[in-house]
């Protein structure tokens, strides 16, 4: 029963806090466009970026053999 007049004024003061925060989002503009950020994460036009092995063999002056042959003698599997 002690640990009830400790919890609930505990609770109280989350509650309190939760409702502010909430009152802060809503005056703040927070919740004024819900569509267009789950839009534009489908409609997404950016060019893919080029992987990792792409990038290397874009080198000037290097082929993608010798690329290649220069991560295996550099310990790379073979």
């Amino acid at each position: 029963m002690d640990s009830i007049f400790l919890l609930v004024p505990i609770v109280i003061l989350f509650v309190a806090g939760a409702v502010k925060l909430f009152f802060w989002a809503v005056n703040s503009g927070q919740y004024d466009d819900l569509e267009t950020e789950g839009r534009r994460i489908l409609f997404d036009d950016d060019a893919p970026r080029p992987s990792p092995q792409q990038s290397q063999s874009n080198r000037p002056g290097e082929s993608a053999a010798d690329t290649a042959a220069g991560a295996n003698s550099k310990g790379g599997n073979p």
